[in-house]
């Protein structure tokens, strides 16, 4: 399944899930919503670059 992923995209999608997962530590564990919601936003961010230079690169 993951044959077609390079691995650094893997590393980001690990990342990313790392980072969520953090947020979720931040807002439920620690009870700190804005230290998690600024975590929060990283994941989308770092996924939206991985796009666009994926796109970049295939051009």
């Amino acid at each position: 399944m993951f044959e077609k992923f390079k691995k650094s995209e893997i590393l980001i999608l690990v990342l990313v899930i790392v980072l969520i997962f953090t947020s979720e530590y931040f807002y439920i564990i620690l009870k700190d919503p804005q230290r998690a919601i600024f975590i929060g936003l990283w994941p989308p961010t770092i996924l939206g670059l991985l796009i666009f230079l994926n796109l970049k690169l295939k051009k």
